[in-house]
């Protein structure tokens, strides 16, 4: 009861906000943030009163089997955007975008929290600068997803993005690894290790990538043994939930350490799926609608484990500043110099960075893995919460004002669902009558 009692009221607060949310026009993932925010440990769960709210952090991860589903289904619509007709188009750009952005981002905050550390050496451990360098080039597909398709943004910024955003995570899980190793290394006398700093973390993405492979292969075979919408979008969620749960296999094989990127996988997955199936479109589509309501309690979710306790440490306050700053010039510039150096249009030049500053899950992910680090770890896990915080409040709303400027967001003219379902209604009832 407590279990149906937490997520009712979870999703009920989501869809009420973003209710309010449409009154002042921000975007429906903000509210969702907001909603999980107040449910919380730190508001509502915050009385003690069980299912009325979250009432601790360990409360809110004891869901995380919901987050991982929901991330699972989120990457494998995303895979839906490496269509070979469109990559065709924007897949040379995006590949160069989304490494060099990638890169610039994570050189150039090293470079000023390498600075910092100088400045302030027991605030910021020079391990922790190296790490956050890489945290930072991490962006969050979830809400740039959720944003576009709240919108229905279309044009060639979107176009473009969703592939970089794909893309950006195989990118930072190399980038992050190499840093980590780096660290690691700078702590212990043992030197360098070249299988962690180099062999894990390219195993990691090119196991990944076959995995999705091999699945999106075979659940395109098995999709064509059904015709019935029904059965094939129940084959399409067996699917994704299945390839969520190998992902998660982990094992070694003598010194190696050998993991899988869900993220990576699904999308493969995705990928695979929409170029091989011909009618693809149509049940991606119904699998977006089967999904609605396990994102908002992604988002809710992911609201409430945002650790509002960052804010009382105030050197952690003043890094997290400059991390923000750092990161945000980082990404502008680094998608922006690119952009413009792949000759794509105008809009994107000047407005693709600003869509990239999301961020979320796959840096929380680095950062819980930097932990490890210890004390320097937890530097960088605070600084990460902190940004997070701010980042999925405002990114969402920064990149719905970016597409609109892009004029990739037409104004709405949207029909009520319930008003068309009255007049039909309506129209039954007029047609009975005659006859």
């Amino acid at each position: 009861m407590q279990i149906l009692l937490s997520l009712s009221v979870a999703l009920f607060a989501g869809l009420m906000l973003s209710r309010l949310a449409k009154l002042v026009k921000l975007p429906a993932v903000t509210a969702y943030l907001i909603a999980g925010i107040l449910v919380g440990p730190y508001v509502l769960g915050a009385l003690g009163v069980k299912g009325l709210g979250f009432v601790s952090m360990a409360d809110v991860k004891s869901y995380s089997l919901l987050a991982d589903v929901a991330l699972g289904f989120i990457a494998f619509s995303i895979g839906n955007e490496f269509r070979l007709s469109q990559l065709k188009k924007t897949g040379r750009q995006a590949t160069i975008i989304g490494i060099f952005q990638a890169v610039f981002t994570t050189l150039l905050v090293d470079a000023i929290f390498i600075g910092l550390h100088f400045l302030m050496p027991d605030k910021l451990p020079l391990p922790a600068a190296i790490v956050l360098g890489a945290v930072a080039s991490a962006t969050a597909p979830a809400a740039t997803l959720m944003v576009v398709r709240q919108y229905k943004a279309k044009g060639p910024l979107t176009d473009i993005l969703l592939p970089i955003v794909a893309l950006d995570d195989a990118v930072g899980l190399i980038l992050f690894a190499i840093s980590f190793g780096v660290a690691k290394a700078m702590r212990s006398t043992e030197g360098l290790s070249l299988v962690s700093i180099l062999v894990e973390p390219i195993l990691e993405v090119a196991l990944s990538l076959l995995l999705g492979l091999v699945m999106g292969l075979l659940f395109t075979f098995f999709e064509r043994f059904f015709h019935s919408r029904s059965k094939r979008l129940s084959m399409s969620v067996t699917f994704v939930f299945l390839t969520v749960a190998l992902s998660m296999i982990k094992f070694r094989i003598g010194g190696v350490h050998i993991s899988f990127s869900s993220l990576l996988v699904c999308m493969m997955l995705g990928t695979m799926f929409c170029n091989f199936c011909d009618v693809s479109e149509e049940l991606m589509d119904r699998v977006d609608r089967w999904t609605a309501p396990l994102f908002i309690l992604f988002f809710v979710l992911s609201g409430a484990e945002l650790e509002l306790s960052v804010f009382t440490d105030l050197a952690i306050v003043l890094i997290g500043v400059a991390y923000v700053i750092a990161r945000s010039a980082g990404k502008y510039l680094g998608a922006s110099i690119s952009s413009r150096a792949t000759k794509c249009d105008p809009p994107i030049v000047k407005y693709l960075g600003i869509t990239l500053l999301p961020q979320a899950g796959v840096a929380l992910g680095m950062a819980i893995k930097a932990q490890t680090l210890g004390a320097d770890g937890a530097i960088v896990a605070q600084i990460t919460l902190f940004a997070v915080l701010i980042y999925e409040i405002v990114g969402p709303l920064l990149t719905k004002i970016s597409l609109m400027k892009a004029g990739e967001i037409k104004p709405e003219h949207k029909t009520s669902a319930r008003h068309e379902a009255l007049h039909a209604l309506h129209k039954k009832k007029q047609m009975e009558e005659q006859q």
